[in-house]
């Protein structure tokens, strides 16, 4: 169900056998994730509530529903406080509960059972049930609402039933372990909602006064004549979590990046939602203001077609091992990126419980890039220059790239490395569109700079990607036709133990460091400025910018004074 962006998923059971059907109640790497119940900070200050908190976002406001969000970070950043979701997930992909006491999964692992937590209320003092659920799932459905087209295909073959008014179930058609990626969504009202039509809701009166069952309710608007400027939400009092110790948290919007840091320089916000490379310089000389980063859910790569007969010598794996020696990605973070980057170490998040660390990718050695060529006779001309290919012709190729600036200036680092070890390489901008239908979809390409964006998208499940079934038709866009690894990515798919699941990915990721069918090059990083007098906050990885707000319950603004 996962995409690939370039610039940037019989009958009623009787009580009776839900016990039999249920394996778990909690998941075991629950366990192993922080509590959140603490309202204490060990061997720090001690945090009382009160204040109010004030962030800058950069975009402009359009519907604070979590179904109607899909394209809007701006929204999705408030509604993370607003609305509840069965689950979230923590910063390195595993689930934790949110609004579910608990889940259970059958043994076929088509079944999907979810206790709602006692006393769950909404904003307006209605219980939360298991039919709040189902309503919302049934949206994400429907082809009248604007949701991207695989999410809604993917629901419409899940049935979702309200077993009683604090269980719900969730039946697939077959097993599939990423499931619980996909709930996630942020839950709607049933009783404020289930009368109208679904295309009536894209313009309700809801989506501007909202109703949640998250930590903060709306409050109201802050507008300027008819331009809306911000907004404010308060603390619910009635949350079933931990309170948040700041009372109020308002929102202020802006254009660019530069107006928000001239709003915090102004004493207007204490946050700014995106440090971009623009003002990085001078937001780092502001001596107030702390910096927190995390690897985004994205990664450069470049992609060759391995099933182009006429150019047969990129379905080598020594021409491949070459050409990433020939790269120095670690200069491109530095002299293009400004150093908002990380080296990508293979086809899985790092940081996430798939990703193994026990691999190494072939490092810059242009030295050893001709070594290995020579090694597999081409010919390398004393005098240096372009190399010729055995049967005399140049080991030369097309590379792609999305027509945007950032890609073009990545395109031209990559064609001039290339160039000091021989290869000659010709770049050709491509519109976004063209890129994935007419010639990736189609394999009409030599090689490909494309960004692979996971956002919103915890677990890691490569198999769209690099599986040989997705060859056509698919998004596996290389041809990679690789039978252990495609085994590898169908059992990971269909197992549910956790420990199972990661060998099982760490023997793909393995593969794919021995035959390397694509060369992974940058994760770009998510930076997020605070005044240093909101204390409490804590970032690791985030998977969509919204998550920077997944502990504001822990954030505070003031302590208790020493006796």
């Amino acid at each position: 169900m996962k995409r690939l962006r370039w610039q940037i998923l019989i009958v009623i059971l009787a009580l009776a056998a839900i016990a039999v059907i249920l394996l778990t109640q909690r998941r075991a790497e629950q366990a192993a994730a922080p509590s959140a119940s603490s309202t204490e900070v060990a061997g720090g200050p001690q945090p009382i509530s009160g204040g109010i908190y004030t962030e800058g976002l950069i975009g402009s406001p359009s519907r604070l529903n979590p179904v109607l969000d899909f394209y809007n970070s701006v929204d999705r950043d408030v509604n993370r406080l607003i609305y509840s979701s069965l689950l979230r997930f923590d910063d390195r992909g595993l689930p934790v509960t949110d609004l579910a006491e608990s889940w259970g999964i059958s043994q076929d692992g088509t079944v999907y059972n979810f206790s709602i937590k006692e006393g769950a209320r909404w904003h307006d003092g209605e219980a939360v049930t298991s039919e709040d659920v189902a309503f919302t799932a049934g949206l994400l459905s429907s082809p009248d609402l604007p949701i991207p087209e695989d999410i809604q295909a993917f629901w419409e073959d899940i049935e979702v039933k309200a077993l009683n008014p604090q269980l719900v179930q969730f039946t697939l058609p077959e097993p599939f372990a990423p499931f619980l990626d996909y709930v996630t969504f942020g839950i709607l009202p049933e009783h404020l909602l289930a009368e109208m039509e679904p295309e009536a809701i894209i313009d309700a009166d809801f989506n501007l006064a909202p109703v949640g069952s998250g930590p903060y309710r709306f409050d109201r608007w802050l507008a300027d004549e008819d331009r809306i400027e911000g907004l404010v939400l308060s603390a619910f009092d009635d949350y079933y979590g931990p309170p948040g110790f700041i009372d109020q948290i308002a929102f202020l919007y802006f254009d660019s990046p530069p107006e928000a840091l001239s709003a915090y320089q102004a004493g207007e916000i204490l946050g700014i939602s995106r440090i971009s490379n623009q003002v990085l310089n001078s937001a780092l000389a502001e001596p107030d203001l702390r910096f927190y980063t995390g690897r985004l859910p994205e990664m450069s790569i470049l992609l060759f077609n391995l099933d182009n007969p006429e150019k047969a010598f990129l379905g080598e794996m020594e021409v491949r091992k070459a050409l990433m020696h020939g790269l120095n990605r670690q200069r491109m973070i530095d002299t293009l990126l400004m150093g908002q980057g990380i080296i990508a170490r293979g086809p899985i998040l790092p940081g996430t419980w798939a990703f193994y660390d026990g691999i190494e990718l072939p490092g810059y050695d242009p030295d050893e890039a001709i070594d290995i060529l020579r090694s597999i006779d081409f010919i390398i001309p004393a005098e240096g220059g372009r190399i010729r290919a055995r049967e005399g012709e140049m080991l030369a190729f097309t590379l792609l790239h999305p027509e945007d600036e950032q890609n073009a200036v990545l395109a031209q680092f990559i064609q001039q490395s290339w160039l000091q070890i021989g290869v000659d390489v010709t770049l050709e901008a491509v519109p976004y569109e063209s890129l994935i239908d007419s010639r990736l979809s189609r394999h009409i390409y030599d090689a490909a700079l494309v960004d692979l964006t996971l956002f919103r998208s915890p677990d890691p499940d490569p198999y769209p990607f690099w599986h040989q079934a997705q060859i056509t038709g698919g998004q596996n866009y290389a041809a990679w036709d690789d039978r252990p690894a495609s085994e590898y990515l169908e059992q990971a798919r269909l197992t549910l133990d956790l420990e199972e699941r990661t060998r099982l990915y760490r023997n793909f990721q393995v593969r794919f460091a021995q035959e390397l069918p694509a060369i992974p090059l940058i994760h770009p990083v998510y930076t997020y400025a605070v005044d240093d007098q909101v204390q409490g906050i804590r970032m690791g990885p985030v998977f969509d910018s919204s998550d920077r707000l997944a502990q504001a319950f822990t954030w505070f603004l003031l302590e208790q004074e020493e006796n």
